[in-house]
């Protein structure tokens, strides 16, 4: 323990022992997974984050070991620590330089935001140099006058690799490959069954952002982008029917942008256009599915009779309502009128 105590004063790292922990001291071989709660807190005792609280409710971190998360010294410290112990690690700068971006993100994610909302595509180093504000004035604060941190840590769990399920953003690029199958079967059978709402959740499995934000335009990319398509087509018609339109119109312009003639793109946001009204644009999109696929011309023709019933009833509606109100051949009231000589 003293040994260990030397060797992470020589890093610039000072711990303080609060509660031991209990059993052996593990391995923590690569791939492990630690879950601790944590506390930041500057110098002077400002507290900047605590996973106890933040967000209005008590998560803890979740880390893998060896996955380089941006804050190396938190898995530097993780693996002095025994499961139950709690600790204070003070940390020179050297240490603490991109914590600025890492509590943004744990703070978007706290929020239910994209972790990486606000952060320009450019590595944490040159973050911290493009004097980007991050959102939060206490960091920008810190982003700018960078000093030593202190992590209160309480280590509650250690599992070694595969004794659990990963998680997306934890996986590796042929991991995500071959998970794609599987959402996509998984998903098909749910709406078989009826389950709109839990289809819909799987086939907009997160595995479609975290891949497409991380390696746009490599061949992984492409491999994995190619792959998930269906899975968005199949998320679309289960939002057509939840009436999401709007996010449905979103999605397949996505689509169409990078495939510009994919019919099922097309049809469905012909559908969601039809929906909201937006007559022009449907019928636009139902012309470009005929010439793709001519074939569906029966399938065109059934929605574009649907579309005309609904806005001829709709025209037909709105005259009943409005009936009268600038019929100009009604006669006004004729007001009576007193003389005031009259007696």
């Amino acid at each position: 323990m003293e040994e260990e105590a030397r060797k992470l004063h020589e890093e610039g790292i000072r711990k303080k022992l609060i509660s031991p922990g209990k059993g052996e001291l593990s391995s923590f071989p690569n791939g492990t997974k630690v879950i601790f709660h944590y506390r930041t807190s500057k110098s002077d005792g400002t507290v900047l984050d605590d996973s106890r609280t933040m967000g209005g409710h008590s998560k803890p971190m979740e880390l893998i070991l060896g996955k380089k998360f941006k804050l190396a010294v938190w898995e530097r410290v993780v693996i002095t620590m025994r499961p139950g112990e709690v600790a204070e690690f003070t940390c020179d700068t050297k240490h603490t330089m991109l914590y600025p971006l890492v509590s943004q993100s744990l703070r978007n994610i706290s929020a239910g935001k994209d972790p990486l909302e606000g952060q320009r595509h450019c590595c944490g180093i040159a973050q911290i140099h493009s004097h980007h504000s991050l959102g939060h004035k206490d960091l920008d604060e810190l982003q700018a006058s960078p000093q030593p941190l202190i992590f209160t840590i309480e280590l509650l769990e250690v599992l070694p690799p595969g004794s659990y399920q990963l998680d997306i953003w934890a996986m590796t690029d042929k991991e995500k490959l071959d998970l794609v199958p599987q959402i996509h079967e998984e998903g098909n059978l749910l709406y078989k069954q009826g389950k709109i709402k839990e289809a819909t959740e799987k086939h907009g499995c997160k595995i479609c952002f975290y891949f497409f934000r991380e390696h746009p335009g490599d061949e992984a990319w492409v491999n994995l982008d190619q792959m998930i398509t269906p899975l968005l087509l199949n998320y679309c018609q289960c939002l057509l029917l939840q009436n999401q339109y709007y996010e449905v119109i979103e999605h397949c312009s996505s689509l169409i942008f990078k495939y510009e003639s994919n019919v099922k793109a097309y049809y469905k946001r012909a559908k969601a256009h039809a929906a909201v009204w937006n007559k022009a644009e449907a019928r636009a999109d139902f012309d470009k599915v005929l010439q793709l696929d001519p074939s569906l011309g029966p399938s065109v023709t059934k929605e574009l009779r649907v579309l005309e019933e609904r806005i001829r009833s709709k025209e037909k509606e709105e005259k009943g309502r409005y009936k009268g109100l600038f019929d100009f051949n009604t006669q006004p009231a004729t007001a009576t009128t007193v003389s005031p000589l009259s007696t």
